[in-house]
C-alpha cells in the first residue's frame, strides 16, 4: 500500500502543469524599495515583451493618495509616465498594463524621495491584516504546532515504540499539520499580497508578486519556509515510508529552525527596540508554546485514545516538559511585552494592549489548569498508578491552548503602539 502511496506521488510530480505566458516586468525606474535623493522625472517599466498601455497605466500616490503622474504612453517594451518635481516624502507606484496574451498584468511596489520607502505591504491603499488573515494565521500556529510539537511529543516524551493504532495516528496528525503549514502558508502570502495589490481576484493571478515575495521581510521569510517545511514533509513522509524513527529527528530540528523565519519576519525583527535578542527571545516563545499546544493534541489525539498503557508514562513525562516550556514561555514573553509596550497604560489605552490583555488573560487560565495537573493529578497518578478521568481535563486544557493560539495570530498581525519619541536636551542658559 505504501509502496502504491508513494508510485502516485512520483507519477504526479512527473506530470507537467500548464503554464500561460504573459507579460513581466522585467526593470523598473525608480526600482523597488529605493531611496532617492534628487526626485525623478519619470517612471519606466521596462517588460519583457511588449504592451497594450491602459488609461492610468501608471500611478505614482502620495502619502494621501494623489496621483500625480501625467498619463502614459509606451516606448517599444517599455511604458513611461512623467512627473511633475516631488516633494520629499514615500510614493507607491501602481501599474497596470495588456499583455500580448489578453491578460492584464498588475502590480506595486514603493519608493522614497528623501524619504525612506514604505514597506510594499503598507502601500497607498493597502488596508492591512482582516479577519480572513487572522484565522488564517491561527490555522497556520496550529498546523505548526500538530506537525513540529507534535514530532518534539513523539521524540522527547513517548521516545519508544508506539502500538500501530497509535502510530497511524501520530502520523496522520502530524501529516495534517505539515500539509496545513504549507498550505495556510501559501493562503496568508496571498491574502497580504492581494490587500497590497488591491485588484480583483481575476486580475490577482496576473498581478507581479516580486516586489512581495523579494523586497519584504515577509516575502523572503515565506519563500525560506515554504521551501524549509517542504524538507520537513518529506523527511516525514520517508519516516512512515520506511517505519523509521530515526528520521523524525532532522524533521523536528528542521522545524524548529525554520520556524524562526516568523520571527525574522514580525515585530521582533523590524519594530522598535528590535534587537538578535528580540528575535531569539520570539523564537523560544513560539517554539515553547508549538512543543505545548502539539503535546496536549498527541496526548488527547493519539496516546489516550490508542495506547492506554502508555497514558500514565507519557503524562507525567509531559507534565515535566510542560514546567520547562511555562517557564520559557513566561520569561520570552514578559520581556517581549516590556519591549513593544511605552508604558504600563498602553495596555488598556491601546488596541495591541487590550489583545495582549485577553491573551495574558487565556494564558493565565491555562497556567492554572496546568498547575492543578502537576501539583494534584500527578501525585495521585504516581500514588495510584491510574489515570481516573483525566482525559476531560486534558481535552479543557486543549481547548484552552487554541484560544491562546488565536489571541497569538491577532496579536501578530495588529501594529504595537508607538514609542515615545527621545527628549531633546534642554540647553543651559547662561546670564
Amino acid at each position: 500500500m505504501r509502496r502504491a502511496v508513494a508510485l502516485g506521488w512520483l507519477v504526479a510530480l512527473a506530470v507537467p502543469g500548464s503554464a500561460s505566458a504573459h507579460a513581466s516586468l522585467t526593470s523598473a525606474s525608480p526600482a523597488f524599495g529605493q531611496r532617492l535623493a534628487q526626485p525623478p522625472h519619470a517612471v519606466v517599466l521596462h517588460f519583457d515583451e511588449s504592451v497594450t498601455v491602459l488609461p492610468d497605466a501608471i500611478a505614482v500616490l502620495a502619502a494621501d493618495g494623489r496621483n500625480l503622474a501625467h498619463p502614459a504612453h509606451a516606448e517599444g517594451r517599455s511604458v513611461v509616465a512623467a512627473l511633475p518635481r516631488l516633494p520629499r516624502g514615500p510614493y507607491t507606484i501602481r501599474w497596470q498594463a495588456i499583455s500580448n496574451d489578453g491578460h492584464v498584468v498588475s502590480g506595486v511596489y514603493t519608493f522614497g524621495v528623501r524619504y525612506p520607502p514604505p514597506l510594499v505591504t503598507d502601500a497607498v491603499g493597502a488596508q492591512g491584516p482582516t479577519g480572513t488573515e487572522h484565522l488564517i494565521r491561527w490555522g497556520y500556529f496550529l498546523a505548526l504546532a500538530l506537525a513540529v510539537g507534535g514530532t518534539g511529543f513523539r521524540l522527547l516524551v513517548v521516545r519508544g515504540p508506539l502500538p500501530p493504532s497509535a502510530e497511524r495516528r501520530f502520523y496522520w496528525v502530524t501529516g495534517i499539520g505539515i500539509v496545513g503549514v504549507l498550505e495556510l502558508g501559501i493562503v496568508a502570502f496571498l491574502l497580504r499580497a492581494e490587500d497590497a495589490l488591491q485588484l480583483p481576484f481575476g486580475r490577482f493571478l496576473y498581478g507581479d508578486l516580486a516586489p512581495i515575495s523579494g523586497g519584504t521581510r515577509v516575502g523572503v521569510a515565506f519563500v525560506a519556509m515554504e521551501l524549509g517545511f517542504a524538507l520537513v514533509a518529506a523527511l516525514l513522509y520517508l519516516g512512515w515510508l520506511t517505519e523509521r524513527r530515526a528520521l523524525l529527528w532532522p524533521a523536528f530540528l528542521l522545524g524548529l529552525a525554520f520556524a524562526a523565519g516568523l520571527s525574522l519576519s514580525g515585530h521582533s525583527a523590524a519594530g522598535p527596540g528590535h534587537s538578535w535578542l528580540s528575535e531569539l527571545a520570539d523564537w523560544v516563545h513560539l517554539g515553547a508554546a508549538t512543543l505545548w499546544v502539539g503535546g496536549l493534541v498527541q496526548l488527547v489525539l493519539v496516546v489516550w485514545p490508542s495506547a492506554p498503557a502508555l497514558r500514565r508514562t507519557a503524562f507525567l513525562r509531559f507534565s515535566r516538559l510542560a514546567t520547562v516550556l511555562v517557564a520559557l514561555l513566561l520569561v520570552a514573553g514578559t520581556y517581549l511585552s516590556i519591549l513593544r509596550l511605552p508604558a504600563v497604560h498602553s495596555l488598556w489605552t491601546t488596541g495591541y494592549g487590550h489583545v495582549l490583555l485577553v491573551k495574558l488573560g487565556l494564558v493565565a487560565l491555562a497556567l492554572g489548569w496546568g498547575a492543578v495537573h502537576h501539583f494534584a493529578a500527578v501525585p495521585r497518578i504516581e500514588r495510584e498508578g491510574t489515570v481516573g478521568r483525566l482525559s476531560r481535563s486534558l481535552l479543557g486544557e486543549s481547548a484552552v491552548a487554541m484560544a491562546v493560539l488565536l489571541a497569538a495570530a491577532v496579536l501578530v498581525d495588529s501594529k504595537p503602539p508607538p514609542q515615545p519619541l527621545p527628549q531633546a536636551p534642554v540647553a543651559a542658559h547662561s546670564r
